[in-house]
């Protein structure tokens, strides 16, 4: 299958482990290459960004996609690589990498507001105690783009008050539809399972993130031996005013691990 991937490499010799960033619900590689692929690739790394299936430029269908389909995605691209990459996952693509984890290979990985061990379940009670028109919308469409399908909704689920209206209107006409089968595997069918997964795992959260609470990003850092790092952004990390803290905690922590 085509799977889009958009690449930014460093002008010298590349640092040894290459970096495969995973896009969350609704997004694409693009997210990544607004700031996150130039910014690492001037820092050494060689970096990459995949568009999971029907999303962005990528072949396939988004509707009832399942994460068996988009943890193959994964592979298909990481085996593309000479040597395995390091993975980054956002949000629905911090899941993915966590189920990518439990049966393939990978030196290590970097989790930013991901789905939690839990499931999002409990998110969508939130989500539908705020907004439950919306989520009517989702129920009945089998289609979870409307849980986003405004700006207003947009910015009120992944961008925090300081990013200006101008962007966040630019970020949501770029927003497309998630599959309803990945909501059912989050919230119940196929829950992360950590208990098998050994490799180091970096947790960021983001302190004014309104998808996911504290609690259960701290849970979900403790089920992998480790402790979440929080950011005064919103839970669209990448493309929040703070995103190069964020980045730089990586490039530090990647540096750590000599990767």
């Amino acid at each position: 299958m085509h799977l889009e991937v958009i690449t930014r490499r460093p002008e010298g010799a590349p640092r040894p482990t290459p970096l495969l960033f995973v896009h969350g619900a609704w997004h694409g590689a693009w997210c990544w290459d607004e700031y996150f692929l130039p910014y690492f690739a001037q820092h050494g790394y060689e970096a990459h960004a995949l568009s999971l299936r029907g999303h962005g430029k990528s072949a396939g269908r988004v509707r009832w996609a399942s994460v068996v389909d988009y943890v193959n995605d994964v592979e298909q691209v990481a085996r593309s690589f000479d040597k395995l990459p390091v993975l980054i996952g956002h949000s629905m693509g911090g899941y993915v990498v966590q189920k990518y984890l439990e049966s393939r290979r990978a030196p290590a990985a970097v989790l930013l507001a991901p789905v939690p061990v839990v499931g999002i379940f409990p998110a969508t009670v939130r989500y539908g105690l705020r907004h439950p028109l919306a989520l009517l919308k989702t129920g009945l469409k089998l289609d979870l783009y409307p849980l986003v399908g405004t700006p207003a909704l947009s910015r009120d689920t992944l961008f925090s008050r300081e990013l200006p209206d101008t962007q966040v209107l630019a970020y949501h006409e770029r927003l497309q539809s998630e599959s309803f089968r990945f909501f059912l595997d989050s919230s119940l069918l196929n829950l992360p399972r950590p208990a098998g997964i050994h490799v180091p795992v970096l947790v960021l959260a983001a302190a004014q993130d309104r998808v996911f609470t504290r609690r259960e990003q701290e849970r979900t850092a403790r089920a992998y031996h480790t402790q979440a790092e929080f950011f005064p952004v919103a839970h669209d990390m990448m493309l929040e005013p703070g995103w190069q803290a964020v980045a730089d905690r990586i490039i530090v922590w990647l540096n750590g691990k000599g990767l």
